[in-house]
């Protein structure tokens, strides 16, 4: 879901979730030739089912790949499950659509999709969100089993290693209850496939033409089902939910697509202003979070706890900080106060002069029991295979913990619940070599103007944010820090912020879960 998401990225140094995101402080080039409108790196072709098997990472890439075998024809199965006590009847279709080059009318990526949408609703007045995850290089599994489709995998603490059950079960919260769904994978992930060469993946593979591609994907999709007059969503997670104000802002201004509303799920939303692991604006965003992640040791907590250690953030700490380190008295204070709000001991807390990342918690945090907190919900422990290391160095308990089940589930879902089955085909959850060239561009990535000219432009637009209390990777303060400083555009209950208790991926939690679903419910249900 996002591990790349902050580890490659320019920004970043340390891993994002996947979703995702992840989900570990971490975020992860597009030619200038690409800096245009995304519409002009895409041919208008009908959907495609032609095309070939998903590349393999050993193929070079290098390889003309217009010539290849086909992907499944689109399937549509019909389906029941049980959501909130009552049956549902829905279709699922898995599918793809395939993009080409405007000037040489030549494919450039098959995107596959599952789409899954309540039998008998009337098309015009029924919702449809499409979701992705982020990374980038993760492919949409972890919102459509965690949280919003009409199967469920388990996501906590107990079920967060790779022998765990892969069987999903009815999701009592799917959002199939008052919308459709479409998941989509980007290129190179899922099943979805870049066609061409070096080129072709440089453009697909990085912030530009991955938006492009995706806000074509969506309209593509629209026309091809007769949903142009459908409210429409987009739900992203971790690095989707730094896409979809982008995804969005180009769909109404380019391509000529209504969005009604926007679901950012542990998203990043600023790059720039969060760029360097010791800044004091990145240092604070991460304090509450740790904070946060040592009160529920204690028991079960809500934002509220969290008030002290949030002023103390947005203010002393700051201002201590800017003295430097030379200023005796300010390291005393914040050795003091950030031994206290995060459990750490104080002798190590002044040895890095009050200055704790979120890496250095999660290696400390329970380094007196052989354990390592994972970035992605620092109250998840696993096993510590380096318990000398200074920085943590275990393969993260929920990111890859979670790994083996998600893919074995979604592999399980294409070929077996939907009848679409890749022959000779790679199911690329993550595709690591996407997450590591991604392309930043100019580096200054942020998708708050977008998310500002999106508010601006209709009144009607609402946005619902929401991050989980103990999220190392996306700390919810960040998004905190990045709202307070955007002007106030129209009502204030247009743009909903919501914390629930959790990390990265919150919905494994099954009242963070409820409570998410009743609040994307609320958003579409709005006038």
């Amino acid at each position: 879901m996002q591990k790349s998401l902050r580890q490659n990225s320019p920004h970043r140094a340390s891993i994002l979730f996947a979703l995702f995101a992840t989900f570990a402080s971490s975020l992860l080039a597009i030619p200038a030739a690409h800096a245009q409108p995304a519409e002009s790196n895409v041919r208008e072709r009908p959907a495609a089912n032609r095309g070939g098997r998903p590349a393999e990472q050993a193929q070079p890439a290098s390889e003309a790949r217009s010539e290849v075998r086909p992907l499944p024809a689109d399937r549509t199965t019909t389906h029941r499950v049980d959501i909130n006590g009552k049956t549902t009847e829905f279709t699922g279709t898995a599918g793809t659509i395939r993009l080409n080059d405007l000037e040489s009318g030549r494919p450039i990526a098959d995107i596959s999709y599952i789409a899954f949408q309540l039998a008998g609703a009337d098309k015009r007045t029924r919702p449809v969100t499409f979701a992705f995850n982020g990374g980038p290089g993760y492919a949409s599994g972890w919102l459509n089993l965690g949280a919003l489709g009409p199967w469920r995998l388990r996501m906590d603490a107990d079920a967060a290693f790779p022998t765990a059950d892969p069987a999903p079960l009815d999701n009592n919260e799917s959002w199939l209850e008052f919308t459709d769904l479409v998941f989509i994978d980007p290129a190179g992930t899922g099943y979805s496939r870049v066609i061409g060469g070096e080129d072709v993946r440089r453009r697909l593979w990085g912030v530009d033409g991955d938006i492009s591609s995706l806000a074509t994907t969506i309209r593509r999709w629209t026309e091809a089902n007769g949903r142009s007059f459908s409210p429409k969503y987009i739900a992203g997670e971790s690095y989707g939910g730094f896409r979809a104000p982008k995804i969005a802002h180009q769909l109404t201004t380019d391509q000529g697509v209504s969005v009604n509303g926007l679901v950012l799920i542990s998203p990043v939303l600023d790059f720039r202003r969060f760029n360097a692991r010791n800044s004091p604006l990145s240092l604070a965003a991460g304090l509450p979070s740790m904070a946060a992640t040592a009160l529920e040791r204690k028991g079960t907590i809500e934002r509220s706890s969290l008030k002290a250690v949030e002023d103390y953030a947005r203010g002393p700490f700051i201002t201590d900080l800017m003295r430097g380190l030379k200023d005796a008295d300010a390291l005393s204070r914040l050795t003091r106060n950030v031994s206290e709000f995060t459990g750490l001991d104080v002798d190590l807390v002044a040895r890095r002069n009050g200055r704790i990342t979120t890496s250095t918690f999660a290696a400390e945090t329970a380094r007196a029991n052989g354990k390592i907190a994972s970035l992605y919900d620092g109250a998840v422990l696993g096993l510590d295979p380096f318990p000398g290391s200074p920085r943590p160095e275990a393969d993260d308990q929920m990111r890859l913990g979670l790994h083996a089940p998600i893919t074995q589930a979604m592999v399980d879902m294409f070929h077996n619940r939907l009848g679409w089955n890749v022959e000779n085909g790679r199911y690329f959850f993550i595709n690591d070599q996407a997450s590591r060239s991604w392309n930043w561009g100019n580096r200054q990535q942020e998708a708050v103007n977008d998310l500002s000219q999106s508010l601006a432009l209709d009144p009607r637009l609402r946005v619902l944010i929401a991050h989980g209390l103990t999220d190392l990777v996306t700390p919810y303060f960040e998004t905190q820090m990045v709202l307070d400083q955007m002007a106030q555009i129209g009502p204030a209950e247009r743009l909903r912020f919501e914390v629930y208790p959790g990390g990265h991926m919150f919905y494994a939690r099954d009242e963070s879960r409820r409570r998410f679903r009743d609040a994307a419910r609320a958003m579409m249900a709005a006038p």
